[in-house]
């Protein structure tokens, strides 16, 4: 229905396309610009939202979303678009851990996201399929449902509530974006346009940002020209290969590996609707389900490995030769397919930026990509992202801060969102690096770390998942049980560690030896999850 031209919509709109001019200018049209556009959108702001490139991204990161995310994106309004993009439901992870392995699925919750406070049994793969959690279809990975203990969508009674098993979404990043860009281009307050943006606009006395400067391409002429948007707030979420990070917020994020994709065909990975980590003697391998027919194979290969330097005959060596021998036999045939087309896999780095509080500049905050990155291990990214989206709206709302050119209100609401946000991404983050610091130990790596690795293994078998998937799902959002159950791990290692060492009353001489290990093995624990716990109390 078109715009009345003497209305205050179109008034806005006639601002926003001929003058340039908004409330805020957002600078990306990708998770977090979209969906804080729309936010914002909401709530009768007038959003220009500009976007490089406004083709579908092809990217081989970004393609689970967490529970908790998708509950986030049902409170922000964005549900829909996890419709009509072959999005494939997530029920939680399956681990293989040199051989072993351990499904462990969300925990329960009710339709308030109440996590069901009942530790469920957990299983292995073969026990998860058996006992009706889920089958294969033949040339796609299938569904996961059932009952009781081996289910996925299953509903349980406890009390007077009903709880369902909580789901993530997998699918195609490029699909996803378009759907997140569609809607914020029907969005009778935002303004999409295609420019690339290359520099921050100052004040002539002073230093506050008033908008952007870009470069936009003439769609008749072909040509490029300076273009101008100006903003009471610009928000700048420009990903991970940002231009402005080091002038907001003076950070560079550290690269420890790259992720390598391929995207296979019909691949059987039993039991179907899971992400599955396989740990073994080569580097870490993800592979979860995208589409009907698609599955993403992920393969961590660390800075300088090398069994994938090019005296070894490069990336797709290492894949051909070390990571394929160590997967399951069912998954072989599809990666070696995959690889057949000589090409190098695609890449992106897997990055830690922790967060930062953000002063540099009146007018202005970084967020998403820009601001704080993970290790995508846990696959928390676009949970962080959502959830940050709907705190800042909250938080910048119009009863709260009537002009975003208050540079004041602007300020106490940016501090106040840098320490809200923390009971969810300071346990993604933590868990992300922890678990990736852990489980990326190799062969002759550090003895206590790969003990530590036993130790978490045995954790999930012992039926101690519920909390821990919880919290990965961005469903628990309580810093102190992380540390609860971490140190639960590494007490648990000590004493698996112990009894191999002494290996009965035979070797009890042996306990001043074990009592140094579990010395050494509490201090390994500690270098892996303190630091990292440091920069999330910053």
């Amino acid at each position: 229905m078109p715009i009345d031209a003497g209305t205050p919509e179109a008034r806005s709109a006639e601002r926003r396309t001929k003058y340039h001019e908004a409330d805020v200018v957002v600078v990306g049209a990708g998770i977090l610009g979209c969906a804080v556009a729309h936010a914002l959108a909401d709530q009768g702001r007038a959003v220009l939202l500009l976007e490089r490139w406004m083709h579908e991204p092809d990217r081989i990161v970004g393609e689970l979303l967490q529970p908790g995310g998708v509950e986030a994106l049902r409170r922000l309004g964005l549900a829909h678009c996890l419709e009509g993009i072959d999005a494939i439901p997530c029920h939680g992870y399956h681990v293989l851990y040199h051989g072993d392995d351990v499904v462990l699925p969300y925990p329960a919750v009710d339709d308030a996201g109440t996590v069901r406070p009942v530790v469920q049994r957990t299983t292995n793969a073969k026990e998860y399929v058996a006992g009706g959690g889920g089958h294969t279809n033949g040339s796609a990975n299938g569904s996961a449902n059932g009952s009781a203990n081996g289910s996925a969508n299953g509903a349980a009674k406890g009390g007077d509530k009903q709880y369902r098993r909580a789901q993530g979404r997998a699918f195609h990043h490029g699909r996803f974006i378009m759907k997140l860009r569609e809607t914020c281009l029907a969005h009778p307050n935002i303004t999409v346009v295609e420019t690339e943006v290359t520099k921050t606009i100052r004040g002539e006395k002073s230093s506050d940002v008033l908008g952007v400067e870009s470069v936009t391409r003439d769609r008749e002429t072909g040509q490029k020209k300076a273009d101008y948007f100006f903003g009471q707030l610009t928000i700048i979420a420009d990903g991970y290969a940002s231009i402005f990070r080091e002038q907001l917020v003076g950070k560079k994020p550290v690269a420890r590996s790259k992720f390598y994709g391929l995207e296979l065909i019909d691949c059987p990975l039993p039991p179907a609707g899971f992400g599955h980590v396989v740990i073994g003697e080569a580097e870490i391998v993800l592979l979860y389900q995208i589409g009907t027919h698609e599955t993403r194979a992920l393969f961590d290969v660390p800075t300088d490995l090398p069994a994938a330097s090019a005296a070894a005959g490069g990336v797709r060596a290492y894949i051909r030769d070390v990571a394929v021998p160590a997967l399951p036999a069912s998954v072989r045939p599809s990666i070696l397919a995959a690889l057949a087309d000589g090409r190098i896999p695609k890449s992106m780095p897997n990055s830690w930026l922790p967060p930062t509080r953000q002063s540099r500049a009146a007018g202005a905050v970084l967020l998403g990509d820009a601001m704080n990155m993970r290790h995508p291990l846990t696959g928390g990214g676009m949970t962080v992202a959502f959830n940050d989206a709907i705190l800042l709206a909250e938080l910048l709302h119009p009863n709260r801060v009537p002009r975003l050119d208050d540079a004041a209100a602007v300020g106490d609401a940016m501090a106040a969102f840098h320490s809200r946000r923390k009971p969810l991404s300071s346990i993604v983050n933590v868990l992300a690096q922890a678990l990736y610091s852990l489980f990326s130990a190799r062969g002759d790596d550090d003895a206590q770390l790969r003990a530590l690795q036993r130790g978490c293994f045995a954790y999930f078998r012992r039926g101690l998942s519920d909390e821990p998937l919880g919290m990965m799902g961005g469903l628990i959002r309580r810093p102190p049980l992380l540390a609860y159950h971490f140190f639960s791990v590494a007490f648990l290692s000590i004493w698996i560690h112990g009894v191999e060492v002494c290996g009965g009353l035979l070797g009890l001489w042996k306990l001043p030896l074990v009592a140094l290990d579990a010395v050494l093995i509490l201090w390994r624990a500690c270098v892996v999850f303190l630091p990292v716990v440091w920069t999330e109390l910053q």
